[in-house]
């Protein structure tokens, strides 16, 4: 990674270098195929049927998209990246009716703003997202998607984590190979962090043992009702 990034995607013509080599699918990571198809497995593992609204946040050229927009009924899902122009190139590429994902649909945002997306989203999906990002982005997103969506009704992130203190201030290497650090990309967190931040966001969150390409973490979050999330101790 170029010093001084906080993401290798941040560097300079990062994404127009790419896909003028047509590489959309090696930008998010490469195991197309394979990450695809555990997302939409850990969506419907999580309840997300027809009639809900999803939000794939980090969404890069579809991976999950090409699969999820045909499950969907027409016009339930959204997708946000820092890179629109990554988006659409899944979108010419990788649809097998790109009728039925408008264009529109496909919002770039760096900053979890999530600007036009619409209050109707039920479920929400950010995988491989906060592993190339400081932990301070975790309750950014937490946070903005908590006021941002009162119909949400779960979440789920993936993190890389570190075993313990002990540990957290060096590189570890996770069980798929991938070599994380508490200060540079790609990124590790302590499981104690997670859930604390997730908490003060105003989620019920709990750890997933999924198995995950890279070695990343699943976390499952809900958000808590106002008068329940009000009592909770981290408050």
């Amino acid at each position: 990674m170029t010093k001084g990034l906080v993401s290798p995607y941040s560097a300079p013509d990062f994404y127009e270098q790419a896909l003028a080599k047509g590489r959309h699918r090696d930008i998010v990571g490469g195991r197309w195929e394979e990450t695809g198809l555990e997302q939409m497995r850990l969506l419907l593992d999580a309840g997300l049927d027809p009639h809900h609204h999803l939000l794939d946040i980090g969404a890069g050229s579809l991976r999950l998209g090409c699969r999820v927009v045909p499950y969907l009924d027409p016009g339930h899902y959204w997708a946000t990246d820092a890179s629109r122009a990554l988006m659409l190139a899944g979108h010419a590429a990788e649809l097998a009716d790109p009728a039925r994902l408008p264009q529109r649909q496909l919002v770039e945002d760096a900053d979890f703003a999530f600007p036009g997306i619409p209050g109707t989203i039920t479920h929400a999906i950010a995988f491989a997202v906060f592993t190339h990002l400081p932990m301070n982005h975790l309750r950014l997103g937490l946070v903005s998607l908590r006021a941002r969506f009162p119909a949400l009704e779960c979440l789920l992130f993936t993190v890389f984590l570190a075993p313990d203190a002990a540990t957290y201030a060096r590189p570890f290497r996770q069980p798929d190979g991938v070599v994380t650090h508490a200060a540079r990309a790609p990124w590790h967190m302590l499981e104690s962090d997670v859930l604390h931040l997730a908490r003060a966001s105003g989620f019920a969150v709990t750890r997933r043992e999924d198995p995950l390409p890279r070695g990343q973490v699943l976390f499952v979050a809900r958000p808590v009702a106002g008068d329940d999330a009000a009592n909770h101790p981290w408050r």
